[in-house]
């Protein structure tokens, strides 16, 4: 298989699919927008889109299997994609001009390419296994600050699972009096894909699925930064959680994770 090749064959499908969601923002309506769960939006754009993509995925890898957002049946395979065709529908939704495509490729439990394709600004994030990460053909790097003092941070507000909130309160609080700042986009995979260009030097979040992590997660990593669940452990593609930084402050960083449920600081 040659991944370079494939990679730039998904790279030329999400930003055709990117046109398509660009031309449909303003179409969509109230009646549009189905309620999946508590805080959990979805449309006939996501629903759309999602086809586009497997149609054309399984012609690039036939045979290969498919976890994505908007279809609840999940079918593995050797090769498996793993699709957010619009991360960010809320933002979507109410015309805040950050979401975007998540394409990742697991062989087994492995993740070989990746995928984001940030629609506003149309900036394609990439990489594939062993290679460089690039945006719009530009090799990017992770940032070389070394402290979490001197970090921007990114995260996301959960909006389903309440359950660990004062815990997140807490980090929350502490991270805005020890950083430069956070900032909350919207789409873990733009979020992801700007740690890995150096935009932000660290992000975390919980509540989150496969589907938002899975392209963004090898793009940092292979821009030089660190991904990992609260713990330091690899179990964030199906952990529900994350951390990525740059790598230079992720011991720092990790470690205001070591007690979750009683924070050390």
């Amino acid at each position: 298989m040659n991944l370079e090749k494939l990679t730039r064959q998904v790279c030329s499908l999400v930003v055709e699919t990117g046109k398509f969601i660009e031309q449909e923002v303003r179409r969509v309506k109230a009646a549009d927008i189905q309620v999946k769960s508590l805080h959990n939006y979805v449309t006939y754009v996501d629903k759309a889109s999602e086809e586009r993509l497997v149609d054309q995925l399984s012609r690039f890898l036939p045979g290969s299997g498919f976890i994505a957002e908007e279809n609840p049946v999940h079918q593995r395979g050797e090769f498996t994609w793993v699709i957010d065709p619009l991360d960010g529908t809320t933002n979507f939704i109410h015309g805040v001009p950050v979401y975007s495509i998540s394409i990742g490729l697991l062989h087994g439990e492995e993740v070989i390419l990746g995928v984001v394709y940030e629609i506003n600004r149309k900036e394609c994030y990439y990489t594939w296994k062993s290679a460089s990460s690039y945006l719009n053909r530009h090799i990017i790097q992770v940032s070389e600050t070394s402290k979490v003092e001197d970090s921007l941070l990114a995260t996301g507000f959960p909006y389903y699972d309440y359950g660990r909130l004062e815990d997140y309160l807490h980090l929350f609080r502490h991270l805005m009096q020890h950083s430069h700042g956070i900032r909350r986009l919207g789409s873990a995979a733009a979020d992801l894909a700007y740690v890995a260009c150096g935009r932000f030097d660290g992000f975390y979040e919980y509540g989150l699925s496969p589907w938002d992590v899975c392209a963004g997660a090898l793009i940092v990593t292979n821009a030089g930064g660190r991904v990992s669940d609260f713990q330091g452990d690899k179990k964030w593609l199906f952990g529900k959680e994350m951390i990525a930084t740059n790598g230079l402050i992720f011991a720092k960083f990790i470690s205001l994770f070591e007690n979750w449920s009683h924070p050390s600081f």
